[in-house]
């Protein structure tokens, strides 16, 4: 990830009006570039993640989306400071998305580290994703074949790891399992 005009502070204004042909997301108005497509494990643990959430919730209200996806972390319209696009989002609540993405904090984000993006996972969007009230957020980490989920309770994160062999609970979607060894099959 570089950072663009370190000095300037972007809106979602600016961001939506950018077509340059690049992806880019905004975090408290910096803007960074994202880095070319996915490596293939990239990919097929992200369509392992989403397929298991997808028949999960396709007879139950909610929807799933992949990236790339706006995510307006923060639901301040035009004025929006912070715009993602996590790898995987899950959003319970209808009324947050409209035809330009997701309005507002989801209620599940998952980011796949990729060298290039893990600190940008970890830290910045932890952070941000933590003070917009993101109920749950999955960091999965494909080399370690490792996964870390972090569940909302009073204003911070409580961590729980889990490895390429258990089953996870979606906190956020009652009787939702996630099977690991499918994800990182």
């Amino acid at each position: 990830m570089e950072a663009i005009q370190p000095d300037k502070r972007y809106t979602y204004a600016d961001y939506y009006g950018w077509n340059d042909g690049k992806r880019y997301e905004l975090i408290d108005g910096q803007a960074y570039l994202m880095e070319p497509g996915p490596m293939t494990a990239h990919q097929d643990i992200s369509g392992a993640l989403f397929t298991q959430l997808y028949i999960f919730l396709s007879e139950k209200p909610g929807k799933v989306y992949h990236a790339p996806f706006d995510v307006r972390l923060f639901g301040d319209g035009d004025e929006e400071t912070t715009v993602v696009q996590p790898d995987i989002v899950v959003i319970l609540n209808k009324e947050k998305i409209d035809e330009k993405g997701c309005n507002g904090a989801p209620d599940l984000l998952i980011e796949i580290l990729s060298p290039s993006t893990a600190r940008h996972d970890k830290v910045r969007k932890f952070n941000q994703y933590r003070l917009a009230g993101v109920r749950e957020y999955w960091i999965v980490d494909p080399d370690k074949k490792s996964l870390s989920v972090h569940v909302l309770g009073n204003g911070a994160y409580v961590t729980m790891e889990y490895c390429e062999r258990d089953t996870v609970p979606v906190h956020v979607l009652e009787g939702c399992v996630i099977s690991l060894a499918k994800v990182f099959a």
